[in-house]
């Protein structure tokens, strides 16, 4: 096997390449939370009915209730 073909990964992201270190000491509440994702119920999203088309950056899919109440959405 060549060399040429080995893949060549990059060094590790550690702190001292990122050049910083976390503050461990710092209150919990300062430090960055990641974001909470919106919770939304279903029925907000079908407004009573069966089934949704949701426009999603000029693709249309379907958000439907199947006869065993589950949630399927298909493109």
């Amino acid at each position: 096997m060549s060399s040429a073909s080995i893949p060549h990964f990059p060094a590790p992201l550690t702190a001292d390449v990122l050049g910083a270190t976390p503050d461990l000491d710092a209150p919990v509440q300062d430090r960055a939370s990641p974001p909470v994702a919106v919770r939304l119920s279903s029925q907000s999203l079908l407004g009573g009915q069966r089934e949704v088309e949701i426009d999603h950056g000029g693709a249309v899919y379907r958000l439907r209730v199947t006869a065993l109440g589950k949630l399927i959405l298909t493109k």
